[in-house]
């Protein structure tokens, strides 16, 4: 028999050993996996069998649709909608709708649970579920359908310079700032990021943003040199940010620019009330808007000699902004490089930034000249009361963006090209609350292109020409 004091030793020994395993494995287990999908955002709690991760499938599946199990002896029978499917207990192999599927490791079945390995999600939800599914597995983040939430990040160089993100759909991220970053971390929202996790910007004072995953989360964390402040518009499918507004500061240091009124695809908001950077005497950023149709996957249409139509437009936005300058308008590109934008997102950028006039530029090798557009609203479009119908946001500018189509009509007679205007029913022109119109460049005769430097320096030195024509009356109209 060991003495009082061995034994109180061995005690000893043990509770260390004890302790060590507790510091080892950490807090009780809170990994989550959290699933987006259209009828509900969730998370279930992720555990560990085997060295792997695993997850009650009942409970992954409750919150999208009917489902049921029973037991009988090994098997686990599962029933979700009209979907049947049969797992054994401690075996791989597995009937879904009476066809063999093998999982990853094997199904266990603990106190009535079914529990599968999370690694077999990405294959096994599509049987179940009928549609497509995405496992980001490094975030244990998953995605039903079309669920994921896309953005884009652009840098307005303002002063101070502004990061403007647009969202496909509302969010809400809890927001950190510390020296040298702000991050947001979207949990109940199913943000996905770009291609490429670091999204570098030509900004000094805001350089990159990284995005990361981990734990059914997403964050953002956005670098900077100076201190930054996010604020929400746009029904929250905005975020800005930048430096916090500077006490008697002077009118070139003005703050980024308020939210627009809120106007959205899917139905009619309210105008929001403006911020309290925004006053009735704050100077308008820039006079115009240019928006290079297309870009990115999306390369509009293929011109002579394998030219793209995303190409072209962004030139001649670029060769219209440097006209714009020299004429002392200030301007802004919709994008500055090959990126995809929709056409929601394009016109929230429009109605976020405040300018005056918007003016986008498609190109086209049919025809020849010089086309100008105003938009046409459709006849079902219509306010109610104070909310703003997205297809008829245009409305009470029509005047206005007609005006102006004319400006630019005779601005471009001098080129001595085919010169046409007409409103048409174009997106996003329904969508600006700002003057807006559309040109399409075409060929300027059968022997040359829209690509020809000279004929695209003429174009956009004709525009520049016919927007400080109308800049008087669209600044006094404002």
């Amino acid at each position: 028999m060991p003495s009082n004091s061995a034994a109180g030793r061995w005690l000893s020994i043990l509770v260390l050993v004890l302790a060590s395993v507790l510091l080892v494995s950490g807090a009780p287990d809170d990994r989550q996996l959290s699933v987006f999908s259209n009828l509900a955002n969730y998370s279930v709690s992720v555990e560990m069998r085997n060295g792997a991760d695993y997850i009650g499938l009942l409970e992954t599946l409750e919150p999208l649709g009917g489902v049921s199990a029973k037991i009988n002896g090994h098997h686990w029978k599962l029933r979700f909608n009209t979907v049947e499917a049969e797992f054994t207990d401690g075996k791989k192999r597995a009937k879904i709708q009476g066809s063999d599927f093998d999982l990853p490791s094997n199904f266990f079945l603990e106190n009535a649970r079914g529990i599968v390995p999370v690694a077999s999600l990405p294959s096994l939800l599509p049987r179940l579920l009928g549609g497509p599914v995405a496992f980001h597995d490094a975030g244990r983040r998953l995605f039903i359908g079309d669920a994921a939430v896309h953005f884009t990040a652009q840098i307005f160089k303002s002063n101070p310079p502004a990061l403007i993100l647009n969202f496909t759909a509302p969010v809400n991220p809890t927001i950190a700032t510390e020296p040298g970053q702000l991050s947001m971390k979207f949990t109940k929202d199913g943000v996905v990021g770009p291609g490429s996790p670091t999204i570098l910007f030509d900004s000094k004072v805001i350089p990159s943003a990284t995005f990361q995953e981990s734990n059914g989360t997403a964050e953002l964390v956005i670098s900077a040199t100076a201190p930054l402040m996010a604020s929400f518009s746009n029904g929250n499918r905005t975020i800005t940010v930048a430096a916090p507004p500077v006490a008697n500061a002077a009118p070139a240091a003005a703050t980024p620019p308020p939210a627009s009124p809120s106007v959205t695809p899917s139905g009619p908001l309210s105008t929001p009330p403006p911020t309290p950077a925004a006053t009735p005497t704050e100077p308008r950023r820039y006079f115009a808007v240019i928006d290079p149709a297309h870009g990115g996957d999306d390369s509009g249409a293929t011109l002579g000699n394998q030219l793209l139509e995303k190409d072209i437009t962004l030139a001649l936005a670029r060769r219209l902004r440097a006209e714009l300058a020299a004429r002392h308008l200030t301007s802004i590109l919709v994008r500055d490089g090959d990126i995809s934008l929709s056409l929601d997102q394009r016109a929230n950028i429009a109605n976020t930034v405040h300018a005056t006039v918007y003016l986008c530029i498609h190109a086209s090798t049919q025809g020849t000249g010089v086309r100008v557009f105003s938009s046409a609203i459709p006849r079902t479009a219509a306010d109610r009361g104070p909310f703003i119908d997205w297809d008829a946001a245009q409305a009470s500018l029509l005047l206005s963006s007609q005006r102006t189509v004319t400006k630019l009509s005779d601005a471009l007679e001098p080129l001595k090209i085919p010169i046409r205007t007409a409103p048409a029913p174009l997106r996003p022109l329904n969508n600006i609350r700002i003057t807006a119109v559309a040109v399409e460049v075409a060929s300027p005769d059968s022997n040359a292109g829209p690509e020809s430097p000279s004929y695209q320096e003429s174009v956009t030195k004709m525009l520049a020409a016919g927007l400080a024509a109308v800049h008087d009356e669209l600044e006094a109209a404002k």
